[in-house]
């Protein structure tokens, strides 16, 4: 839906900026719109949304030269966020394409238990992918809410009595998934 409003806004852009190329750039939209032979140009046919409300541009005071900056500046937000939405879009397709070729014996996981601390990690080459408190008592504060997670680590808003934090890492000869440590 959010590429799709992109794409209607980038198609808008350009319209607005192909229409008004050749426009006197010292009257406002409203007075060339105003000529009865300049009625059917597409500038005087577009509407644009000012504080939610959808108005014509030819009802507006904008000089053909803000229009003219206008559009240009929406065009090179509809191109950035079209970069930016095709990078996603590669990065997520690559994800999924992994996540299809990944299965459980392609990975090497254990589970390590650390005691007495606001942080778990990983040992080098894994991957931190989850994180649980596993004890505490209502002497020590209760339970702890988890703050942070992330590839390196896992981090509880205090320091708890035990947690037990899983980590993985892709298996380096095909074999099995260790099922803890």
């Amino acid at each position: 839906m959010r590429i799709k409003s992109i794409l209607v806004g980038s198609m808008l852009a350009a319209t607005l900026g192909g229409c008004i190329t050749g426009l006197p750039s010292d009257m406002t939209v409203a007075e060339y719109c105003a000529n009865p032979d300049n009625a059917s140009e597409e500038v005087c046919r577009l509407k644009v949304e000012i504080d939610g409300n959808a108005t014509a541009l030819a009802e507006t005071n904008l000089s053909l030269r803000d229009a003219r900056q206008m559009a240009d500046s929406a065009m090179s937000a509809a191109n950035s966020a079209q970069a930016s939405a095709n990078a996603a879009q590669s990065r997520a397709d690559e994800a999924y394409s992994l996540a299809t070729h990944l299965s459980e014996k392609d990975l090497d996981c254990k589970t390590t238990t650390v005691q007495q601390s606001n942080i778990g990690t990983c040992e080098p080459g894994y991957t931190v992918m989850g994180c649980v408190q596993t004890r505490y008592t209502h002497r020590a504060g209760g339970l702890s809410f988890l703050r942070e997670l992330n590839n390196e680590q896992c981090r509880f808003n205090s320091q708890v009595l035990e947690m037990q934090v899983r980590c993985c890492r892709a298996a380096n000869d095909g074999g099995t998934v260790s099922s803890g440590s």
